[in-house]
């Protein structure tokens, strides 16, 4: 499966969760992420029974089986940042100077992240793309030369080799 086909079906999910964030080797980033839905099968409990009635027809958003792990690694990064989901910009139609496309992975062509980087950075070595990963549990920035390698992992998956 291509990295094109594997976003796509990564933007085809409607939750993820982040799993795994870490550096492969110095400069690289390999993230995880999980599927995730509206578990029907699960009746949540309120700790309180005056509540019982308010949450009766909810349904936790987790990852049950089925759900499928996707891995994105960037053999080069420029900088990534890590937001707490509650805090971060993410704005559902994005903001008037904004612009990207994608939905849980965007890829922004005019962002306040890409500004920040070309205030603040210098002696880049080509042109600098801003992907953004949109989590349940967090929101992920990446500025870098390229778009990440994408691909579906088994449930039984171990992190991926990759060459140096």
């Amino acid at each position: 499966m291509s990295d094109r086909q594997a976003i796509e079906r990564l933007n085809s999910v409607k939750y993820i969760y982040l799993r795994e964030l870490y550096e492969p080797k110095d400069n690289s980033l390999r993230l995880v992420v999980e599927e995730a839905v509206a578990n029907e099968f699960a009746v949540p409990q309120a700790q309180l029974p005056e509540l019982q009635h308010i949450i009766a027809d909810a349904r936790p958003i987790e990852s049950i089986e089925g759900c499928r792990k996707f891995e994105l690694y960037w053999r080069h990064y420029v900088a990534f940042l890590v937001t707490e989901e509650l805090v971060g910009s993410n704005a559902r139609d994005g903001y008037s100077d904004e612009s990207y496309t994608g939905t849980i992975l965007r890829r922004y062509s005019k962002s306040h992240f890409l500004d920040h980087i070309a205030k603040d950075t210098g002696g880049h070595l080509g042109e600098i793309q801003h992907h953004k990963l949109i989590c349940l549990n967090h929101l992920i920035d990446v500025a870098a030369y390229s778009a990440p390698e994408v691909q579906i992992l088994d449930s039984d998956s171990k992190p991926t080799t990759r060459p140096q």
